[in-house]
C-alpha cells in the first residue's frame, strides 16, 4: 500500500552512470527507500527495451513494498506497460518534449503520478497544472554534473510557483550543503541524483537529507 503523501520529502532520481548494472541499481534503491524516500524515479535512456522493463519491475515491486511510488522517466509507454502488469503506484515524469500531460492521463489514470519539467519558467507550471499535472519540477538551482548544461533558475521561482497549487519539486546539484535552502524557498520536494546514488551508503545519506529537511521545517 501507498503512503498516503508522497508530496512532501526526499525524491531520488537513479542514474545509469553511478548504477551501471541490475545488481548495483537494485542495491542502491533498496537502501535508499529504507532510508525513507518520498519518491523514486527512474531514469535511463539507453534504447534496451529489455533491461529497463527487467530494471523498472523490480524497482517497482521494491518501491510497492516499502509504499513508495515509482515515477518512470520520459516513457508513458513503460509505465503503462506496468500498470498492465499489476504495479500499483507507477507515474511518469515528462519533459517539455516528452508527449502531453492529457495522454499520459489517458493511460495511466487518474490516480496516476504525473510530473512535468518546468525549468525556470512559470508560463510552463502554469500550462502543467491546467493540463492536469501532479507536481511541478523546476531547476537546476545549483551546478549539477546529472546536467550541467541547464540552464540555472532562481530559487525565487518556488515562491513564485505556489500560486498553482501544487507539490514544487527542485532539482539540480542538491546536496547536504544546500537543500535547506530549497525547502527554505518553498520546495515540498528535493530531487537528487548525486547525493543519494553517489554515496557510498544511499541508506545513510538519505537519512541524513531528511534530517536536514527536517530540521528546516521545525525551523523556518
Amino acid at each position: 500500500m501507498l503512503k498516503p503523501d508522497w508530496t512532501r520529502g526526499l525524491y531520488a532520481i537513479t542514474d545509469a552512470r553511478l548504477l551501471p548494472d541490475d545488481a548495483r541499481l537494485l542495491d542502491a534503491c533498496e537502501a535508499a527507500l529504507r532510508g525513507g524516500l518520498a519518491l523514486l524515479q527512474y531514469r535511463d535512456k539507453s534504447g534496451d527495451d529489455e533491461k529497463r522493463w527487467r530494471q523498472a519491475s523490480a524497482l517497482a515491486a521494491r518501491c510497492a513494498a516499502h509504499g513508495v511510488p515509482l515515477i518512470i522517466n520520459d516513457d508513458v509507454a513503460l509505465a503503462a506497460r506496468l500498470h498492465r502488469a499489476g504495479h500499483e503506484g507507477v507515474g511518469v515524469h515528462l519533459g517539455q518534449q516528452d508527449g502531453e500531460v492529457s495522454e499520459a492521463r489517458r493511460r495511466l489514470g487518474p490516480t496516476a503520478i504525473i510530473g512535468v519539467t518546468c525549468h525556470d519558467r512559470l508560463e510552463l507550471a502554469e500550462r502543467a497544472a491546467a493540463e492536469g499535472a501532479s507536481y511541478l519540477a523546476f531547476g537546476r538551482f545549483f551546478a549539477s554534473r546529472t546536467k550541467p548544461t541547464a540552464s540555472p533558475a532562481d530559487l525565487s521561482l518556488l515562491a513564485g510557483a505556489g500560486r498553482f497549487g501544487l507539490p514544487r519539486v527542485a532539482i539540480g546539484g542538491i546536496s547536504l550543503d544546500n537543500i535547506a535552502e530549497v525547502r527554505e524557498a518553498g520546495a515540498d520536494l528535493a530531487a537528487t541524483v548525486e547525493a543519494v546514488f553517489g554515496s557510498e551508503d544511499p541508506e545513510v545519506r538519505v537519512v541524513a537529507l531528511n534530517r536536514q529537511l527536517a530540521a528546516d521545517t521545525a525551523n523556518p
